[in-house]
């Protein structure tokens, strides 16, 4: 429910990037929290982020 409610608020869930990148990329290192927010915002918002318009 949690994990849903964040989603529609636009919100991503770093856990459950972590653990995809243990089950599935394990060779990989994650991305620090910090990176993988800007990687989201970026991609939600993509060339906008910083503009007003």
């Amino acid at each position: 429910m949690a994990q849903s409610l964040r989603l529609m608020v636009g919100v991503p869930d770093y856990g459950t990037y972590v653990a995809h990148m243990q089950a599935t990329h394990p060779d990989q290192a994650p991305m620090n929290y910090e990176e993988f927010f800007r990687e989201r915002q970026a991609a939600r918002y993509g060339a906008r982020m910083g503009r007003c318009c």
